[in-house]
């Protein structure tokens, strides 16, 4: 992604902006961890926090940002409140990192967890 001013240009790599997202993703209430974009035999595998940028995809059309997102909620709490939560954090962290807008915010729950408990 790439704008333009009188003075130069300035690109922003897919890459930023997945961390930007990933770090939004992270911080929302309900979620396990960032998953790949790839199921292996069935099963989501959670990614280590420096890899969550692995768990996003960063897409342009027509100079808005498209994100998708994978990822492992927490299981017992509402999957649709947790997911509108996440698109509402990384609309809002992504659009005030770049000043661009962002057009949409895809979730795929690639799994649920129990989290331990002592």
């Amino acid at each position: 992604m790439h704008a333009d001013s009188p003075i130069g240009k300035i690109e922003i790599s897919p890459k930023a902006i997945a961390s930007i997202a990933s770090e939004a993703v992270l911080s929302c209430y309900g979620v396990v961890g960032m998953s790949a974009t790839t199921l292996k035999d069935g099963i989501a595998e959670i990614l280590q926090v420096e890899n969550s940028h692995r768990g996003v995809v960063v897409g342009v059309v027509d100079d808005r940002i498209v994100i998708d997102l994978y990822v492992v909620i927490e299981y017992g709490t509402r999957i649709s409140e947790v997911a509108h939560n996440m698109m509402e954090s990384v609309t809002f962290a992504v659009e005030r990192a770049l000043g661009m807008p962002v057009a949409e915010v895809n979730i795929h729950v690639q799994g649920l967890r129990i989290s331990d408990r002592d």
